[in-house]
């Protein structure tokens, strides 16, 4: 993992086209800009693990589905 230091206003650079900048620290917590292209998704890490949880869940019925349609498409 890499750690940066920044201070309010400073930014990091990730690639050509992802930008993240430190807006506001206050206490223990500390807002970030993101500027990146429309087709990169972007989330809370809890948000991201439990759309995972979910993709996985749905997709283990479609293997069943296709285990079925395998045993149709052979009658």
């Amino acid at each position: 993992m890499l750690v940066l230091t920044r201070k309010k206003g400073e930014s990091i650079q990730i690639g050509d086209d992802i930008e993240i900048t430190i807006t506001q620290v206050k206490g223990d917590q500390v807002k970030i800009g993101i500027n990146a292209p429309k087709n990169v998704e972007i989330h809370r890490k809890e948000i991201w693990v439990e759309i995972q949880q979910e993709n996985a869940a749905a997709s283990a019925g479609v293997g069943d589905l296709f285990s079925v349609l395998a045993k149709a498409k052979k009658e």
